[in-house]
């Protein structure tokens, strides 16, 4: 069966982006965002953006879920999945190829393993069931169910706890009413010394090019430093830099220790997918023509 989706997956400064948006325009595609904070507004730097890098020989590859909705709002998987397959069935209607892009590997895995997920009903018997528990038990409950959370604000407020517990609870593994996808996955990686070495430049680029202002900005703005600190990494360090909780210094080698530990998470989900069935074809940034042929094998399968 040939393949419908291309996804591109990779540690963090891989370089996934970059080499996602020269195949798309080899192969006619569009790319959807598979990043779990760029779907916000105003927050550009600290994500990575780097909306350049989808301009390619003059030409724009078209890109979606990026800038969809203002940080103030909440985002899970049930939203991703919600616009994803929006997305996924607008471009093959026109047939183009879609090109499934990021590092957040809970959005990958929904996608490529063919997660369904209900829509978590806050309002529900469940819900008030919940509401009588305190915050030790509700965080057994919800660390029972998903042991690898990774924003652990969710551990310390009530009203998140429960929106969590609902969250998971309504996760099946059964595939209902949704389009029928075949993924061909490509791992985009390095040594882990030019990870390294590419994560602390990036940072001092980024510092260099505004990022302590853009987040001064959201807090301007009116987000919280308590919503800002759910958004992780840069968010969080820089929030609590402007707070005064850290000096500089301390600011940026917290981060870039965090930013590091982060690459190395990615990689243990993207081994956990393969052990789960999941064939990654592992490719360098610069291995351009392998990426290639691997695609045309698959959508020519």
């Amino acid at each position: 069966m040939p393949a419908d989706l291309v996804a591109i997956l990779g540690p963090t400064a891989s370089g996934k982006t970059g080499l996602a948006a020269r195949l798309a325009l080899e192969f006619n595609g569009e790319i959807i965002s598979a990043d779990s904070r760029q779907v916000y507004k105003g927050m550009d730097i600290g994500t990575g953006k780097d909306l350049e890098d989808y301009l390619i020989n003059d030409v724009q590859i078209p890109y979606h879920l990026i800038d969809i909705i203002s940080p103030e709002n909440e985002f899970n998987l049930f939203e991703f999945l919600t616009h994803f397959y929006k997305a996924f069935e607008d471009i093959t209607a026109r047939q183009k190829l879609p090109f499934l892009v990021g590092g957040t590997g809970l959005y990958l895995s929904a996608v490529i393993q063919k997660y369904n997920l209900n829509k978590a009903d806050f309002t529900s018997p469940r819900a008030d069931e919940l509401s009588h528990n305190d915050i030790g038990s509700l965080r057994e409950i919800l660390l029972s169910k998903k042991k690898d959370i990774h924003n652990i604000t969710d551990l310390n407020n009530k009203e998140r706890l429960i929106k969590a517990i609902l969250i998971v609870e309504s996760q099946t593994a059964v595939v209902e009413n949704l389009p029928v996808i075949n993924s061909v996955v490509i791992g985009v990686t390095a040594d882990r010394e030019t990870i390294k070495n590419r994560i602390t430049e990036r940072l001092k680029k980024r510092l260099s090019a505004g990022m302590v202002d853009e987040v001064q900005s959201l807090i301007s703005s009116g987000i919280s430093y308590e919503k800002l600190d759910s958004f992780g990494l840069e968010y969080r360090y820089i929030s609590r830099y402007l707070k005064g909780d850290l000096n500089y210094d301390e600011m940026f080698q917290k981060l870039n220790s965090a930013i590091h530990k982060f690459a190395k998470r990615q990689m243990t989900w993207y081994r956990k997918m393969e052990k789960e069935g999941v064939k990654i074809h592992w490719i360098r940034q610069d291995e351009y023509l392998k990426a290639k042929k691997v695609i045309q094998d698959y959508i020519n399968a």
